[in-house]
């Protein structure tokens, strides 16, 4: 819900989800338009619109904006017949929001665009508080990083049989079946801890395909179509049987390292 709203009703009165179903869709036709397509924006806007509405909904037909990656952002409820819905998008290198006046017929069941909507500056990402650096275990690090290494080389290039090499027993892994390639491990990250049970964090360089040859002029390259790179972290539970260490589990890293 949108700050400094307060509900008055609730979802099986008001049907939010559906609202917010049709409010995007909406959105995705609204936030864009070009002086060449505005036929096709309006046709494309009616379904949404009450009767005797303007077609461009308020553009005048000139200009033209691009926006996307349209989603939910909160709802304002005003009545059971009434809501006002908030959606994030991004339009170039702004993010934003739009909130889109919505009217449900309790009776057919059906929703129309209720009134102008309204383009707001969405908030600024928040301030990341720095975490303490705790210390580390620079024995376990230099001991983890070749088999680390090893078994992100496996990962990429996802060979299950050579993959389980490195699994914890009965800890079943799938790797990404060669659609990266490993390039190096540049962090690893061990805190102080005993015993036989480590939850360390890695960053990995994955090298990531281009799919197109590349040209053998690098001037006339397109970058697109050249092999890159791509920093990822990971957080890891190893376990040591033996004197080797196993993978238990791998997922997301909490927070950035390196």
């Amino acid at each position: 819900m949108r700050s400094g709203s307060t509900p008055v009703s609730t979802e099986t009165e008001f049907p939010v989800s559906r609202a917010t179903s049709f409010a995007s869709q909406f959105a995705a036709v609204y936030l864009n338009f070009e002086a060449v397509r505005s036929q096709e924006r309006a046709a494309r806007l009616a379904p949404y619109l009450p009767d005797g509405a303007e077609p461009q909904f308020g553009w005048d037909g000139l200009g033209r904006m691009a926006a996307g990656a349209v989603q939910p952002y909160g709802s304002e409820i005003i009545d059971r017949e009434n809501a006002v819905v908030t959606l994030a998008f991004q339009a170039g290198d702004r993010r934003e929001l739009l909130s889109v006046p919505v009217f449900y017929d309790t009776e057919s069941g059906r929703f129309v665009v209720s009134g102008r909507p309204g383009i707001l500056p969405a908030p600024a990402p928040a301030a990341l508080p720095a975490m303490p650096a705790g210390e580390r275990d620079d024995a376990a690090e230099t001991e983890l990083r070749t088999p680390l290494a090893d078994f992100f080389k496996a990962y990429a290039a996802g060979n299950n049989v050579s993959l389980q090499r490195y699994a914890a027993a009965g800890v079943t892994l799938e790797g990404f079946g060669g659609a990266f390639t490993f390039v190096n491990l540049k962090d690893l990250v061990v805190p102080v801890a005993g015993g036989t049970t480590r939850e360390v964090t890695a960053t990995v360089v994955w090298g990531v395909p281009s799919g197109t040859p590349t040209s053998v002029d690098p001037s006339v390259s397109d970058p697109g179509d050249m092999s890159g790179k791509l920093e990822q972290a990971y957080r890891l539970t190893v376990v040591k049987q033996g004197d080797k260490w196993f993978v238990k589990d791998i997922r997301g890293a909490k927070r950035s390292v390196g």
